[in-house]
């Protein structure tokens, strides 16, 4: 039997691929009499067939997608036939669940693209495909389906697949193999189509039956991410993980990374007993000998072809959050088994998915594609993407709320990354602070123009310095006046704005004071970017609260009255939107409070 095909099938929403993977499982004999009886029985109630057996049901799980007919997670699965086993994922279509797509082609072989004949190439096919080929799937089938409602139409049939060649062209990829299908009906699925006798080539299944997936790692020279160090009594130390690239024997020569230690493999221990060889893709615990010091993310790898190890990339995203990246996002970056910060330090270009072509891009909007340069705080043992998946892959996590907000590939680290190193000196933060006989600390105060912003911290600062206390202002106007006076009010030049102000307080909370940042910050993901910044407890976000209305007639500066006559564009409160903090540490009402008791609620906060 062929070694097991994992692949992914996407494409635009309604493109049938919950029917295509349907008709395959019912015409393999892989569903069960009683899960046919469900599905008929659901195809009455939610189907899109007037009540006959609707086969994308047995795919569609969740109860939104059976009343919606749609795809919102990743659905999974296993069958086999006599000459493979198969691992199937439907990957959604709806643009706002690429990132589920993303997941399925993460770990897939083979991806095969759906496309309705009578649509043609959408912009959601051209994100999908790319996707897929920065993941690395190089195999790639393009099914043209719902023929037999584009009459089994030659001509249409061979304009799709012309401009889907163009497509993967542009993404680097090899010449798809196209098939004309109905999934409704099976034809060209699972049984060759009488009604398209001009094709000559393979039913969709006997392809995926016979395609050739032999991974390239299978060729490199030999890694292993130490996912977990088993000590289950004091004789006995092994390091479990999964091979991703090579083979591995005892006796090998090998080292850990990224310290670079020699040593070599004593023993390969699997559940069935010690094996003589490991592989790429198999699971198994290894023991050194003499032993050594290994953690879990360190990679052991051939002694005679390291690893490499850096602190700076090249990569390529696809932004995932809801709300936009920047330069300067700093996140979790979590490689192989090995998690670190990390920071966005530039973002060089977006990718424009319907041609591949490089575009200027300040930041990234969820489903954006990039590529954009990263920095860890501490060297990584990594791969190429292109030369090992398992160890070029990573993902982004927020670091407040825990969410995979992108997901990405390494290009490779810039030769220059090795000349810069963060320099550490002897006298720190906290040496600093202590001479000040202070706590350093960022106290970040948003809220509308006009909401008391400046008057607050002000009068805040008096009050500190009167206690011995040792402080900054930032205030949006002032460093306009010199810091940022290049920058506009585009959204843009707002963010960049905030990044500067955040960078310069972080340096000022570094040198013992406390900074006091008096910023509109109009938007959450700004906000969340600038406490990124900072160590746990060392930044509070105050909101100064006040409607609208109420700051409209405050208006001491007449800017309100200005932007209403369209005299400034882009204002915050008037035809700019001001995010309203979620959960800020301490809310001052400035309409049913004055300045001094709101100061007391600061100072009383502070201790």
């Amino acid at each position: 039997m062929a070694p097991e095909l994992r692949f992914v099938l996407c494409g635009s929403v309604d493109d049938g691929k919950s029917t295509l993977i349907g008709r395959i499982l019912s015409d393999c004999g892989q569903v069960f009499s009683d899960q046919m009886e469900r599905v008929e029985e659901d195809s009455r109630r939610y189907g899109t067939r007037g009540g006959a057996a609707d086969l994308a049901l047995l795919v569609d799980g969740l109860r939104d997608e059976r009343e919606q007919g749609i795809t919102i997670d990743v659905a999974y699965r296993a069958f086999e036939t006599p000459r493979r086993r198969f691992i199937a994922a439907d990957a959604p279509g709806h643009e706002q669940y690429t990132r589920n797509m993303a997941t399925g082609a993460s770990t897939a072989d083979l991806a095969v693209v759906l496309v309705d004949a009578r649509k043609g190439i959408l912009p959601q096919t051209a994100r999908h495909t790319r996707i897929a080929s920065m993941f690395g799937v190089r195999d790639v089938v393009l099914a043209v389906n719902k023929m037999d409602a584009a009459g089994w139409n030659r001509e249409a049939f061979e304009a799709i697949v012309g401009a889907y060649r163009r497509l993967t062209d542009d993404a680097g990829l090899p010449e798809a193999l196209a098939i004309p299908v109905s999934a409704l009906s099976g034809d060209n699925v699972t049984r060759r189509s009488e009604a398209a006798p001009w094709y000559a080539g393979p039913t969709l299944l006997s392809h995926l039956e016979t395609v050739d997936i032999r991974p390239t790692e299978a060729d490199r020279p030999f890694r292993m991410p130490v996912q977990y160090v088993n000590r289950p009594g004091p004789d006995f130390r092994g390091y479990c993980g999964r091979v991703a690239a090579g083979a591995v024997s005892p006796g090998d020569r090998v080292l850990v990374m990224p310290s670079g230690v020699e040593t070599r493999v004593e023993s390969i221990v699997a559940w069935r007993g010690e094996r003589e060889r490991a592989e790429r893709g198999d699971s198994v615990t290894l023991t050194l000998a003499p032993g050594v010091d290994v953690s879990r993310g360190d990679v052991v790898c051939d002694a005679e072809n390291p690893l490499e190890v850096a602190d700076r990339f090249r990569a390529r995203i696809l932004w995932m959050g809801d709300e936009p990246m920047g330069a300067g996002r700093r996140c979790l970056l979590k490689m192989h088994s090995r998690e670190v910060g990390a920071t966005v330090t530039r973002i060089r270009h977006g990718v424009d998915v319907s041609d591949g072509s490089a575009r200027a891009a300040a930041r990234l909007e969820r489903n954006d594609l990039a590529v954009v340069d990263l920095a860890t705080d501490r060297p990584v043992p990594f791969a190429p993407f292109d030369r090992c998946r398992g160890l070029g892959g990573f993902i982004l996590i927020d670091r407040a709320t825990g969410a995979t907000v992108g997901a990405g590939t390494i290009s490779f680290a810039p030769a220059r990354a090795a000349n810069l190193e963060w320099q550490e000196f002897d006298v720190t933060r906290d040496v600093r602070a202590e001479l000040k006989r202070q706590r350093a600390r960022c106290l970040w105060l948003t809220g509308l123009p006009a909401s008391g912003k400046t008057t607050i911290a002000n009068l805040l600062e008096r009050r500190l310095v009167a206690a011995g206390r040792h402080t900054y202002v930032l205030d949006g106007d002032n460093v306009r006046h010199g810091l940022n006076r290049d920058l506009g009010f585009t959204a843009t030049d707002r963010f960049e704005n905030i990044r500067r102000v955040a960078e310069v307080a972080r340096l000022m909370v570094d040198a013992g004071l406390i900074a006091i940042v008096s910023f509109i910050s109009p938007f959450r993901s700004e906000r969340r970017f600038a406490r990124g910044l900072f160590e746990p407890g060392d930044f509070s976000e105050i909101f100064v609260d006040a409607p609208v209305e109420v700051c409209a007639r405050r208006d001491p500066k007449g800017l309100y009255a200005k932007a209403a006559r369209g005299e400034i564009r882009n204002f915050t409160g008037v035809d700019s939107p001001y995010e309203l903090p979620a959960r800020p540490d301490l809310r001052l009402d400035t309409e049913a409070l004055s300045a001094e008791e709101c100061v007391d609620l600061v100072m009383e906060r502070l201790g």
